[in-house]
């Protein structure tokens, strides 16, 4: 077996025009159970790093616990926005919408700012009609309406609900460090790209909280639950989790309740495995989602059992992901992009 590592990274993917390598991406990956022992690694995986989006589900898990999602009625495709970095397409927009409007709101509550849907035909349709982007385009205004609604639940002011320092911050932020199992100090602490508090944890302690929300181990009985119920609502509803043409919506439309899987940015990605009891994470050094994806799926392939592999196998979702086709303009294949990653141990 190849083993390649640069310091504390290794190689987790290789591009290639013609016969060559062209370009490499080096980062780190590790695989944990749900007792936090690594099943497997590549490169530093106590290395701290921001998590972004991929705890979105972590985030989620208080409005079921605390029973507000029930209160509120919210179905399996509002659950799974709560999840979700999307496309911004009409839908998105729609149930963003209509999660506020279980709470006497509308998209004057979001403090997650606009930016235009980052699935182009869906921005180009918006401007066609002479419509602006709003809030509830920004890719993370399911996280920001599903924490609305636990607030208004609780009886909270929304108003500067993204603050630190607001009490459903605090409960919020509570359920992270409980569920991964590090610590969420001020010291450690950025902010996110929709001006929610993100914090730098090691990579270890991410894939083991993502082993944990998968099996329900280490959970408390309600937590647990709390953590099935937004498994089943993303696989009911995986498009609402990102949208067309993207990573996490095209696996989990194959694959189900086999595992579940987000992107975050700068090259995170997490899956949860609840057949296998793992967790997995991955951080790309570069930044670059499409390492992490053909990655992650190299993996899945690896350590996911039979039935997960038998029901990928049917749509071939994982051999194409993980060593995927670069086309140039004219659509002609020049090279792929592929996972590398047998430097693992």
């Amino acid at each position: 077996m190849r083993k390649m590592a640069v310091g504390n990274m290794g190689l987790l993917a290789e591009v290639t025009r013609g016969q060559r390598v062209e370009s490499q991406h080096f980062g780190r990956a590790v695989i944990v159970d749900a007792s936090g022992k690594v099943v497997w690694s590549c490169g530093d995986y106590e290395a701290s790093i921001y998590p972004r989006s991929t705890v979105k589900a972590l985030l989620g898990l208080e409005l079921v616990e605390s029973g507000a999602a029930a209160r509120l009625q919210l179905s399996d495709a509002e659950l799974a926005l709560t999840c979700a970095s999307h496309n911004g397409e009409a839908e998105h927009a729609a149930t963003a919408q209509r999660l506020l409007s279980r709470v006497g709101l509308d998209v004057g509550a979001l403090e997650c700012g606009t930016h235009w849907p980052t699935y182009e035909p869906a921005a180009r349709q918006l401007a066609g009609a002479g419509e602006q982007a709003c809030p509830l385009h920004n890719n993370c205004s399911g996280k920001h309406a599903g924490l609305i609604c636990l607030s208004c639940d609780a009886g909270i002011a929304t108003q500067g609900y993204i603050d630190p320092q607001h009490a459903i911050q605090k409960r919020v932020t509570q359920v992270l460090a409980e569920v991964t199992g590090a610590e969420h100090r001020e010291d450690r602490r950025g902010t996110d790209g929709c001006s929610m508090p993100t914090y730098a944890i090691p990579l270890h302690s991410l894939a083991h909280g993502f082993a944990r929300f998968g099996s329900g181990i280490g959970l408390s009985a309600d937590r647990a639950r709390a953590a099935q119920t937004l498994r089943e609502a993303v696989a009911k509803q995986p498009f609402m989790v990102a949208g067309t043409g993207r990573y996490d919506t095209a696996l989990m439309k194959e694959i189900g309740l086999g595992a579940f899987i987000k992107m975050g940015a700068e090259g995170v990605m997490v899956a949860a495995l609840p057949d296998e009891g793992l967790g997995i994470a991955i951080k790309v050094d570069d930044g670059a989602n499409r390492a992490a994806e053909v990655a992650m799926s190299a993996l899945i392939s690896r350590f996911g059992g039979d039935i997960l592999r038998n029901k990928a196998a049917q749509s071939g979702i994982l051999e194409r992901t993980m060593c995927q086709s670069l086309r140039n303009w004219e659509g002609r294949d020049v090279g792929e992009i592929r996972a590398a990653l047998n430097a693992g141990t």
